[in-house]
């Protein structure tokens, strides 16, 4: 009964609109484009590549040549220590092999001070490690301090809403137009340069 109802009443609504319908031409009702108002500001994004700017960047240049010199200069004087080490190690070997100490107790005092050595090679080796990381983190701190000092105050000018670092692939795409690597390694530069003299 209800689907009757239904079919009627659909019925009803179609004979009513096709009656609506007279022949005379119908004229268009102009429609105005509806108005848009966008009032959400125009978001300005821009990035830094990171490995370009790393090669390019005094301050960090400066800092990795010390890094790699201090670096250089532990690894020779662990080096030069181990060869000592070394060479008091086989001289002790020797003299134990062929009996040339004069007493067990005298073998024992060499041997003795040769564990020693090597005790002391390895402390000395974990404190310079240590204090290369220490140093290492500092000087990070102070890179990445200098950078984002330096954005901050270009940004002032520039008005960026997002300034993102690029690092190797870690986006996918960008525009090209986006990028400010070389406003920035020019301004950090000049700025270095500057505060060197």
């Amino acid at each position: 009964m209800k689907k009757t109802i239904v079919t009627a009443l659909c019925a009803s609504v179609l004979m009513l609109t096709f009656t609506q319908c007279n022949n005379a031409p119908q004229q268009a009702v102009p429609t105005a484009a509806p108005v848009v108002c966008d009032t959400t500001p125009a978001l300005r994004i821009a990035y830094v590549d990171i490995d370009t700017l790393l090669t390019n960047y005094k301050l960090w240049i400066q800092l990795n040549e010390e890094m790699i010199r201090k670096e250089e200069n532990i690894r020779a004087t662990l080096n030069e220590k181990a060869k000592k080490l070394q060479a008091d190690y086989e001289e002790f070997e020797r003299k134990l092999n062929n009996n040339a100490f004069a007493t067990r107790e005298r073998a024992e005092s060499e041997q003795s001070r040769i564990l020693k050595q090597r005790e002391d090679l390895e402390l000395l080796q974990e404190r310079l490690g240590n204090e290369l990381a220490i140093e290492n983190n500092k000087n990070n701190v102070l890179f990445r301090d200098s950078i984002n000092a330096f954005i901050n105050a270009y940004n002032k000018v520039k008005g960026y809403n997002v300034i993102l670092s690029r690092l190797g692939d870690n986006i996918l795409y960008i525009d090209s137009d986006m990028n400010i690597t070389q406003e920035i390694i020019d301004g950090l530069n000049a700025r270095y340069d500057a505060n060197k003299k």
